[in-house]
């Protein structure tokens, strides 16, 4: 209400009573007026009804809201079920114009201020992550692996020369396929190991940009966040060969936003060489629905580019999820979170080095990766992959959900490309493991009931199986065998374990 309804209001109710009712709205305006000027996450938490307030004082700037709005055009923000219409705060026309995912709309003044202010409020909790130096970011309603090939349609603009990307070998199917579906020759450039790590080899980046010509290189596509035992790629070396041979890079920082390390890595990448953009997810870092990613980069006129390429306009609904999740967060509850993910991670990491001794294995040595851990299994693996991928199905069936058991030999055809020992990020790496990682939002209940059940699928594992007793004609006989072989039996009715994660 304005200051004349409640002038009214106190012809209604006594005058001290509306006093302080209208001194308790100006509290929740303070908020939004800072909010607006400043463009940064505030410091503290809001309250649902500030959120909800704000959200409503936007929904009212858009034209499907306007009172006695009479639309004819075929785009009204018309919406037939009001469930629907109530998912989304009445915040129907989405983002963006048919030219610019970042235009603001005629139609759309608070869709518009939502698109602008998401777009800042994640910018400024990038930099407090550790990328200080980014100079922009937009939220675009694709998952990173779209986003991804945005960035490369974009790049075929400027370099219409380039048919290759180079691309650090990363076994996780998305990226590969954003580089294929935007019309370009991945080539793949193996890993090294070093100890029990798998290391990014800038000398034979280096070799291929010699071999191809840089001139016919889109771009190289590094990675941050990864699965142990590879660690984030060498983004300083790869940074400075960018800018040594003049060749855009562009990393895929997929949950990296919650890693430290990985923003710092970014963060001297480009100081020390070339990054054009880095992209990451909205729901690995930021802990909302999946369906968006966040393109970022250090050159405002290339991330115009960007979102000029996206054709036509897009949802609301990262935005919003995306907005709503930080402002009832807070920056320093975001840093809350990231504390505690940094600090599960060390206990993560020592229950699991305590229970791989356990069962006379080891915790991999990969201290150069910040979120994921792997356990070996080569006990488990002389009894063949079967044995492998069934502790995965095993974990699947007992609701554990996010770890991967990776076999030795294994192949995969991924868009035409043969992938020897598909998982490990390695033709041959030494031995099978098992990954499990610490990430945003976990709770330390997790991890201990994680580390009961899998200490519990090793001890069976260890037994000769099941199935194989029954087939002997020796069929279980007490009420915990008869249990475990129902699991057992359910648990080859899964996918295997690679499809688990």
């Amino acid at each position: 209400m304005n200051g004349d309804s409640f002038s009214a209001g106190e012809q209604i109710v006594s005058p001290a009573y509306i006093r302080q009712g209208r001194e308790a709205r100006r509290g929740h305006e303070q908020l939004i007026r800072v909010l607006l000027e400043k463009g940064k996450c505030p410091q503290d938490a809001w309250d649902e009804s500030t959120i909800e307030l704000f959200l409503h004082e936007l929904a009212v700037m858009d034209s499907n809201n306007f009172l006695g709005n009479c639309g004819v055009g075929e785009r009204e923000g018309r919406v037939a079920c009001g469930m629907v219409s109530r998912r989304h705060y009445r915040l129907i026309h989405g983002i963006g114009r048919s030219g610019d995912i970042s235009a603001v709309q005629p139609k759309a003044a608070g869709s518009s201020l939502l698109n602008k202010l998401t777009n800042s409020v994640v910018l400024d909790i990038l930099r407090t992550a550790g990328v200080r130096t980014a100079t922009g970011c937009f939220v675009v309603p694709m998952a990173t692996g779209m986003s991804l090939t945005l960035c490369f349609l974009t790049l075929r603009h400027k370099r219409p020369k380039a048919k290759y990307i180079l691309w650090p070998r990363i076994d996780q199917k998305s990226c590969f396929k954003s580089m294929i579906t935007a019309g370009f020759e991945p080539v793949v450039i193996e890993n090294v190991l070093e100890g029990d790590e798998l290391r990014t080899d800038l000398n034979a980046v280096k070799s291929r940009i010699l071999e191809l010509g840089a001139e016919n290189i889109l771009c190289v596509h590094s990675t941050t966040s990864c699965f142990a035992p590879r660690v984030p790629d060498r983004l300083e070396g790869l940074a400075e060969i960018c800018a040594k041979y003049d060749i855009p890079h562009i990393v895929n920082n997929a949950y990296g936003v919650q890693s430290s390390k990985c923003m710092h890595l970014i963060q001297q990448g480009a100081r020390r060489g070339r990054i054009d953009a880095f992209v990451q997810s909205l729901d690995k870092n930021f802990m909302v629905p999946v369906g968006g990613a966040v393109v970022a980069g250090f050159d405002d006129s290339f991330l115009e580019e960007i979102s000029k390429m996206y054709p036509g306009r897009a949802s609301a609904s990262p935005s919003l999820d995306v907005l709503i999740t930080l402002l009832s967060l807070g920056a320093s509850g975001y840093k809350n979170l990231l504390t505690e993910r940094k600090e599960l991670f060390a206990y993560l990491a020592n229950e699991l080095k305590t229970l791989a001794a356990k069962h006379n294995e080891r915790l991999l040595d990969t201290p150069q990766n910040p979120i994921s851990l792997a356990m070996s299994l080569k006990n488990m693996n002389d009894k063949g992959t079967s044995a492998i991928t069934q502790l995965g199905s095993m974990l699947f069936t007992r609701q554990v959900s996010g770890a991967r058991v990776v076999p030795l030999g294994t192949s995969q055809t991924v868009s035409g490309h043969v992938f020897k020992g598909f998982m490990s990020h390695s033709n041959d790496y030494p031995c099978a493991y098992l990954n499990a990682a610490s990430a945003i939002g976990i709770k330390k209940q997790d991890i201990d009931l994680f580390i009961k059940r899998l200490d519990k699928c090793l001890r069976q594992c260890r037994k000769e199986k099941p199935v194989e007793v029954v087939a002997s004609g020796a069929p279980p006989t007490t009420d915990e065998e008869i249990t475990e072989l129902t699991k057992d039996l359910t648990a080859s009715l899964h996918v295997e374990a690679e499809d688990l994660d």
